[in-house]
């Protein structure tokens, strides 16, 4: 048995309860949390601790699964946690992977430990396919489509902004830009033209509408690039139509071969109920990776991009051969 801890208990956290749940060669060891630990409970009643007591429990778990925020607590956590456990992130700001990989990876290795960062979705799945993709398809193009789903980070910043009690904000690719690139255009798509961004806001009562509405489509870094649509709607409505998480979206590689004649597309696609759970989903395989991988002496830093896929799996080599090959 693997012996797991998760530290951090928001939506990820509760994704990777339940993925462990589904995978019998893993056990939770406990729950860490900043807060006070008798306020939290647990839906697999598994024990909860204050992360200043992680470092007591060095022997009992084999992988620290670490559910915090990118912005702000997977930087300070990963490349702390890494000199005690083999640790497993969701690091997602791609732009501040290389430093953030640099950190874990020099904590790791002093510790004699893993520090698999970046694993989810994307980065993570989409990551390996467009490496894949490159690889067979060296002349190409990528394209990245996300949506429609929910970004938990923008409704975020939505809900920020004074007069706004609730919102939920979808991103979603421009179905005409997808089509252009399936049909091997090979299109030059700037961010206004792959994605929307649609808001559903609860306003608070007497709140000015039409200043939330323009503060929302001026935001930097948020929405000032793209085409964006606001909804006023009500706290019912946001509870009734808006309550879950879904996500996904597409990888495209449109690539020739020979003399340039003949195209070809490789897609690969997802298509997310929730995005926390196959986001815990995908950091619970990845545990198992970095537990084997330590295990053979293998120590730092890694990515998906570091992992035999056969390191991810449950099954033996045989059974791998026999029915996934």
């Amino acid at each position: 048995m693997i012996k797991v801890g998760i530290l951090g208990y928001g939506n990820l956290g509760r994704g990777v309860e339940s993925a462990l749940a589904q995978n019998a060669d893993m056990e939770l060891v406990g729950v860490f949390t900043r807060r006070d630990p008798a306020s939290l409970k647990v839906a697999s009643g598994a024990p909860v601790y204050h992360t200043d007591d992680a470092e007591k429990m060095k022997e009992q778990i084999d992988v620290m699964i670490i559910c915090g925020g990118s912005a702000t607590d997977l930087p300070k956590m990963t490349p702390k946690y890494a000199e005690m456990f083999n640790v497993v992130d969701s690091f997602d700001t791609h732009a501040h992977i290389p430093e953030h990989f640099a950190a874990v990876d020099a904590a790791a290795k002093k510790a004699g430990k893993i520090g698999l960062i970046s694993c989810g979705w994307d980065p993570g799945m989409f990551s390996l396919n467009r490496v894949y993709a490159n690889a067979i398809l060296p002349e190409g193009k990528d394209y990245t489509f996300w949506g429609r789903g929910v970004s938990q980070g923008h409704s975020d910043a939505i809900r920020r902004i004074e007069g706004v009690k609730d919102a939920r904000q979808y991103t979603c690719p421009v179905e005409s830009a997808v089509e252009a690139v399936r049909a091997g255009k090979n299109p030059e798509l700037t961010t206004r033209d792959k994605h929307t961004r649609e808001c559903f806001v609860v306003a608070e009562e007497g709140a000015d509408l039409a200043r939330i509405e323009n503060e929302i489509k001026t935001m930097p870094n948020y929405f000032d690039e793209y085409e964006t649509t606001v909804h006023f709607i009500s706290e019912e409505e946001l509870q009734r139509d808006h309550a879950g998480l879904p996500h996904g979206g597409f990888v495209i590689r449109a690539g020739k071969t020979g003399d340039g004649s003949r195209k070809h597309i490789i897609e690969y696609s997802l298509k997310l109920d929730s995005n926390p759970e196959f986001t815990g989903s995908v950091l619970v395989a990845c545990a198992r990776a970095a537990y084997r991988m330590n295990k053979e002496g293998q120590t730092g830093g890694k990515t998906m991009l570091d992992i035999a896929p056969a390191y991810l799996c449950a099954q033996s080599g045989e059974e791998l051969r026999a029915h996934l090959l």
